[in-house]
């Protein structure tokens, strides 16, 4: 009797110390890869497993980040499985979009029909919109304005010889949404950056930590490629992982600053490559594609549907972006479904815009501060540390 309990004990802390090790290695314990070259020594280069999906929930909701609670798990994500891609349409002059881009390769990116930029109008001046009013609790913009060179920026407003950027709030379904309207010379400036520098497992940091490393003068948190196993990852144009999820919706940033939508069952992340892929993000879903809105009520499952803080981006015509963030889960700010904020990025004019990383992922920095209120569970403001950040440089 003795033998046997001391057998069940050995036993029990052996499977305690397992579990402990599995939890340690899935959500703490860092993992550096290094660069592309590195990282695909670590991973089977041509294993597009489009028959294996282990990276979503029972509900269809991909898994938000490792230290995120039950609800965030939700918090801006569910696939619609669309087959190939589809490129940005056109853009008429009173904000609404007109046309739809032709398909491109391999489901990625029509050129679209382009309107005269001196035709298009911010969107984020339409009524209903204010100047941001900048929270409290440390998170405030400078709003004594400075220059910078030629740069001139204000506590809404950045401008150089490059790049225009006007920062707007909004108060829709009870909620607060800051909108930052970009307009650039060249997409170069819409960049990535990784945690510390470097792409690996469990490497993170605060939105606003990796903005600074990059001087980055706007900056959105990006897909938590960390929290996954699988999914491509592309960014900057080096390709870090290959793996595919089957029926994983994601967005393509090309070369020419134009926005693709593709499944990741359809085409490799090695051919999106060759078409000129720079950024490849892997969360979703799309929310507005050639114009019209890609999310349905009926394809919204499980707390996909519940209001949370949201992350997208979206784009309305050639070099001109909108990078928007939702608060949520406080009394100010209740948050969005997927179907609001597509609904939402639908009234900004975009063609294409697709759902990022939300719950309290969700942040927004801009001229060196965050704009927004991060928040997790709506007692605390408080940033979570991410993998990786969209952001103008």
């Amino acid at each position: 009797m003795l033998k046997r309990r001391r057998i069940v004990l050995a036993y029990s802390l052996a499977l305690l110390v397992f579990t402990t090790y599995v939890l340690m290695d899935t959500f703490v314990i860092t993992r550096v890869y290094g660069d592309a070259d590195a990282a695909a020594g670590q991973e089977t280069t041509q294993e597009s497993d489009a028959s294996s999906d282990g990276s979503t929930q029972d509900d269809g909701t991909m898994a938000d980040s490792s230290a995120q609670s039950e609800e965030d798990e939700a918090a801006g994500n569910m696939h619609s499985g669309s087959g190939g891609g589809s490129g940005q349409g056109g853009h008429s002059p009173g904000g609404k979009p007109s046309g739809s881009g032709g398909p491109g390769g391999h489901g990625g990116r029509g050129p679209g029909k382009q309107s005269d930029s001196s035709e298009t109008t911010a969107s984020t001046e339409d009524s209903g919109a204010s100047d941001v009013v900048l929270s409290s609790d440390g998170y405030a913009a400078n709003a004594s304005g400075s220059t910078s060179g030629s740069a001139v920026s204000t506590s809404d407003t950045y401008t150089d010889g490059d790049t225009s950027i006007t920062l707007k709030e909004y108060r829709e379904n009870d909620s607060t949404i800051y909108v930052a309207d970009v307009q650039l010379s060249s997409a170069s400036s819409l960049r990535t950056a990784l945690a510390q520098g470097s792409y690996g497992k469990n490497v993170t940091a605060k939105t606003s930590e990796i903005a600074e490393s990059v001087d980055a003068v706007l900056a959105i948190n990006g897909d938590f490629y960390g929290a996954q196993e699988k999914g491509y990852v592309i960014r900057n144009g080096k390709l870090y992982r290959s793996t595919a999820i089957a029926n994983q919706e994601d967005l393509v940033i090309y070369k020419d600053g134009s926005f693709g939508i593709i499944n990741e069952s359809n085409v490799t992340a090695e051919e999106l490559l060759e078409d000129g892929a720079q950024q490849i993000l892997s969360f979703g879903p799309a929310l507005v594609q050639n114009g019209n809105i890609a999310v349905t009520e009926d394809e919204e499952v499980g707390k996909a549907m519940a209001s949370n803080p949201r992350t997208a981006i979206g784009i309305i015509d050639e070099n001109h972006y909108v990078f928007v963030v939702s608060d949520g889960r406080s009394d100010e700010s209740e948050g969005l479904s997927l179907r609001e904020l597509a609904e939402f990025m639908e009234s900004l004019g975009v063609t294409t815009a697709y759902n990022l990383d939300g719950g309290g992922s969700s942040t927004m920095y801009f001229n060196g501060s965050v704009v927004n209120n991060p928040t997790t569970g709506g007692s605390t403001t408080k940033e979570r540390s991410v993998s990786d950040i969209v952001y103008i440089g």
